[in-house]
């Protein structure tokens, strides 16, 4: 038997207990009674997951106002049905509309920057209809009508970038990505997802994609929560997969604002069924050194959640 094969027969067989815990614990944290720096979810339905995510978050009322607008970028850039895991999971953002609405959001919009027609993955990634369904608003991202130049003065491939202007209008914004690999980029997760926020995707690819992924955000409107879907991931073949035998269901969710350490946790839990090393994943350390977030999960006060 193959090692992939057996973890996951071993996931399978109910330990994933002991390895969901083991991915990034440190035998000398202490466990902190305060609103933790990270949560990590596993075992459940993903819009379950998710509440039980808010609570020990505080609730959804801690990020989102009464009369605000709420943007939530998910991963839709690929047309492909939700159990290719190329897009972020649809039951998860449709129940991230309901609660940002619940909370008295004005109104919430979703949008990406795709790489196939962004009708047919709007459709067939079936987020629009979780979304409208939800009360949620989606708008267009393959418009070059619809970005606006910003400053990235931190960053040091990439000066200025054009940003969609839904975010830039966007009291707060959600950045929702799928856990995914990446032929590219090596792992496609919070800090790839920015790439849909941008119109000219095509530099960052000739001019040092790694870093050009850590300089995009660098920008100064941060998402108040980076939320990774990895309920189910797609182990090889990224960033669109090509057949269903690419991907995995992990069940799980982690929720951060702390960006780097978010995908720093993402990788980590990755490796324990695909190998991948964080070291090949260069936008990572990158956006260390650009002070982003830290790798150090050791540092910071984790909750995890088992369902």
């Amino acid at each position: 038997m193959q090692r992939r094969d057996f973890i996951k027969t071993t996931l399978a067989a109910g330990a994933a207990v002991m390895t969901f815990d083991s991915l990034w614990a440190n035998p000398n944290q202490l466990t902190v009674e305060s609103t933790p720096d990270m949560v990590a979810v596993k075992g459940g339905a993903p819009a379950q997951m998710l509440r039980e995510a808010f609570k020990s978050l505080g609730g959804i009322g801690q990020y989102v106002k009464k009369g605000q607008n709420v943007v939530i970028k998910p991963n839709i850039g690929w047309d492909r049905k939700p159990e290719f895991a190329a897009d972020t999971n649809p039951e998860l953002v449709g129940e991230l509309v309901k609660q940002c609405l619940q909370a008295g959001a004005k109104k919430v919009t979703v949008f990406d920057h795709t790489c196939d027609n962004w009708q047919r993955c709007y459709n067939n990634s079936g987020i629009r209809g979780a979304v409208e369904a939800a009360g949620g608003v989606m708008v267009p991202g393959n418009d070059s009508s619809y970005y606006k130049e910003v400053k990235l003065p931190k960053g040091v491939k990439l000066k200025s970038v054009k940003i969609h202007q839904a975010l830039l209008e966007a009291d707060v914004w959600f950045n929702v990505p799928v856990l995914k690999h990446h032929d590219g980029a090596r792992m496609s997760i919070a800090m790839k997802n920015y790439m849909g926020i941008v119109e000219n995707r095509p530099y960052f690819h000739s001019n040092d994609l790694q870093q050009c992924i850590a300089d995009v955000c660098t920008w100064d409107k941060k998402p108040v929560l980076n939320i990774i879907d990895a309920y189910r991931c797609m182990l090889r073949n990224g960033p669109q997969g090509r057949s269903v035998k690419d991907a995995y269901e992990m069940k799980a969710l982690i929720i951060s604002k702390d960006i780097v350490a978010a995908d720093t946790a993402a990788i980590r839990m990755f490796s324990q069924v695909e190998k991948i090393r964080i070291e090949d994943v260069g936008h990572i350390a990158n956006g260390e050194k650009l002070r982003l977030g830290t790798q150090q999960l050791d540092k910071l006060n984790i909750k995890r959640i088992n369902i």
